[in-house]
Parts: C-alpha cells; sequence; structure tokens
C-alpha cells in the first residue's frame, strides 16, 4: 500500500512521534470483527477510530501513514484481519504521550521459538522499529517507548513448549532490547486467554511469573472470546486496548 499526498499523510512524514511495536499473533494483530467465512464486518468502534493527526502507523512498505483499522492488514497477509487492541490503546494515550506511531508485526499462528533472534519474524520487527525510530533518514522518526507483545496460544500445544517458553521469552526480551540499543525498553505482555486446555494455565503462569525490570504483564482471562474460543471478540480488543494503556500510563509515562 503506498501513502497518498494527503495533508494527514503528508504530515506523517515530518511529525516526531511516540513509537509502540505491536507484536505476537493473531490477538495482536487482530481478528476483532472477523467471521467463520474469513470477512471482517468493518465495524470499528468510537474507541478505535482513526485520528489523522495524531495516530500513525508505520505500513508494510515502512511509510507512515494515518492508522486505521485493521492496522496488521498489510502485516499478517496470510489471515483475514480485523480489530485489535492497537488503535484502542493509541486512542486512549494520546492525550498524555502526544503523537502517536504505531508498528504492526504481528502475525497469527506464531510460535515463540518463530520469534528468535535470527528468524524472519524477529529480524522484520527489528528492521521495522528501526525504520520507524529513523523516519528514513527523515524528520518523522521518534522514540520508541514501549514493546506491546501478545502471542503464546500457539505454545500451548505440549509440554516441551511450557518447558522452553520462559528462556524464550526473557531471551526475546534480551534481544530486542540489544538489537534496538534500548537496555530499558519497556514490555507490556499480555498473558493469554485461550489456547489448548491442557498447558494454557502453565503458560499463563510463566508469562505472569516473569521478573526482568521494566516488564509487566495484562491478564486477558475473562475477555469474551468469539465462536473460535481462541480469538477475542470486537469489543474484548477494545477493552485490551484500554488496559494495555493502562498499564502504559501507570508504569511508564513520565
Amino acid at each position: 500500500m503506498e501513502i497518498s499526498n494527503s495533508p494527514e499523510n503528508n504530515e506523517a512524514q515530518t511529525t516526531a512521534k511516540q513509537i509502540f511495536i505491536l507484536s505476537g499473533q493473531s490477538n495482536m494483530a487482530g481478528r476483532g470483527g472477523v467471521d467463520r467465512h474469513k470477512h471482517w464486518d468493518g465495524v470499528v468502534p468510537a474507541e478505535s477510530a482513526a485520528d489523522g493527526r495524531r495516530i500513525y502507523r508505520l505500513n508494510a512498505h515502512l511509510h507512515w501513514e494515518a492508522a486505521r483499522e485493521p492496522l496488521h492488514r498489510d502485516i499478517d497477509t496470510k489471515k483475514t484481519c480485523g480489530v485489535g487492541p492497537g488503535m484502542s490503546f493509541a486512542n486512549a494515550v494520546k492525550e498524555r504521550v502526544g503523537v502517536v506511531g504505531l508498528v504492526p508485526c504481528a502475525v497469527g499462528g506464531t510460535a515463540i521459538k518463530e520469534w528468535a533472534r535470527g528468524q524472519h519474524l524477529y529480524e522484520n520487527m527489528v528492521k521495522r522499529s528501526k525504520s520507524a525510530a529513523a523516519a528514513n533518514g527523515g524528520g518523522g522518526g521518534g522514540e520508541i517507548r514501549a514493546v506491546l507483545w501478545y502471542q503464546g496460544e500457539s505454545d500451548t500445544a505440549s509440554q516441551q513448549d511450557v518447558n522452553a517458553y520462559k528462556v524464550n521469552m526473557e531471551t526475546l526480551i534480551h534481544n530486542v532490547r540489544q538489537d534496538l540499543n534500548l537496555p530499558s525498553l519497556p514490555i507490556i505482555q499480555v498473558a493469554i486467554a485461550s489456547g489448548d486446555a491442557k498447558y494454557m494455565e502453565k503458560i499463563r503462569e510463566i508469562q505472569k511469573g516473569i521478573e526482568v525490570p521494566n516488564v509487566v504483564c495484562v491478564d486477558a482471562k475473562g475477555l469474551q472470546l468469539k465462536y473460535d474460543n481462541l480469538h477475542l471478540t470486537t469489543e474484548a480488543q477494545v477493552q485490551l486496548g484500554h488496559m494495555l494503556a493502562q498499564a502504559y500510563l501507570t508504569h511508564f509515562s513520565d
């Protein structure tokens, strides 16, 4: 998707931003409003509405543009994307942080091992994050403020996955901080609300129990799930965005 020459997109290129990386798997990419036939209903709640002057996203071509749902439409391209938590998060924090830049990186169905350093997903996330901050040498970059991470459903399939999860997640945190040269970069991770019932609680325990500085956990358990018992509804995604915003503003906002 190439950006147009509209005033909003011209402003996107030159405005310094507070940057948030959206990463993980499908519940971060957003499946709110996507039906059984893989069609998105197009319904965007007021809390997730576009704000062409204060909320931007980095598209697949590494250009800033006015953000709108679905945020991951050109990133998680093998599935139909709908409403995720990113826009409601951005609308909830913009009054405090100023102009928001969102960097969608999530891809559905991905396990934590696929986010290891050297793997495509990880390297693409780092590349996109660096590009967002630098704005390709232009004046529209900004400061990376946090990573919002929602992943883990794909690691509820076996005890082997459970056994490796803590080390893999802590290694991911260390690596992304090192590769972005941000040793204290805040990480707000979501404790999963769905997955294989046999191992879901074990993954949740690991997620809630990670004790790394500047890492906080938001618990999605209890948020409404869709018919598939895997993905959050549109309303639940809006609520999650607000929960992520509250966590950021409480723990990390200046």
